[in-house]
C-alpha cells in the first residue's frame, strides 16, 4: 500500500460505522428529493446530498480497509486514497471522482446542476455506499 499525498486521519470500525449511517442518511434523502417534482433546485439539492453521501461513504470504505481516511483541505486526495480499497478501489476513485466534480455546482448553487448531472450523482453515491456497506459486513477491519 502507498502512503497517500496529503493529510490523513487514523480511523477505525467504530468510526466507519458512524460515516455509514451518515452516509446512508444523506443518500436516502438525495434520493427522495431527486423523486419530487418541484422546483428546479431539487437536481442541486440532491446532487449535493449525494456528494455528500460519496465522501462520507468514501470515508467508511477507507476507514474498514487503511485505517484512515482523508482529511486534507482538497477532497481529490481522497480519490487517490479509495482506489487503495481493495479490488474495487478503481471503481471507487472514478465514482468519488464524478462526485466531486460536481460538488462546486451543487453545493454552492453558481452551476445549476441538472437532471443527468443529478442521476449520476446519486448512481456514483450508491456505488460507493454498497462497496462501502459490503466492506463492513464482511468484518474487514
Amino acid at each position: 500500500m502507498n502512503r497517500p499525498a496529503g493529510r490523513t486521519e487514523e480511523c477505525n470500525r467504530p468510526q466507519a460505522a458512524v460515516r455509514l449511517t451518515h452516509a446512508r442518511a444523506f443518500l436516502e434523502v438525495a434520493d427522495l428529493v431527486g423523486d419530487v417534482d418541484d422546483e428546479l433546485a431539487n437536481e442541486n439539492v440532491s446532487a449535493a446530498l449525494a456528494v455528500l453521501a460519496g465522501i462520507a461513504a468514501a470515508d467508511a470504505a477507507c476507514c474498514i480497509t487503511l485505517g484512515q481516511r482523508s482529511r486534507g483541505q482538497d477532497h481529490r486526495q481522497a480519490i487517490k486514497l479509495v482506489t487503495q480499497v481493495g479490488s474495487d478501489g478503481q471503481r471507487l476513485g472514478r465514482a468519488l471522482k464524478r462526485l466531486l466534480d460536481i460538488k462546486d455546482g451543487a453545493h454552492y448553487g453558481a452551476v445549476y446542476v441538472g437532471a443527468k448531472e443529478a442521476k449520476e450523482a446519486l448512481r456514483s453515491a450508491h456505488i460507493l455506499l454498497d462497496e462501502a456497506e459490503r466492506l463492513f459486513q464482511s468484518g474487514i477491519g
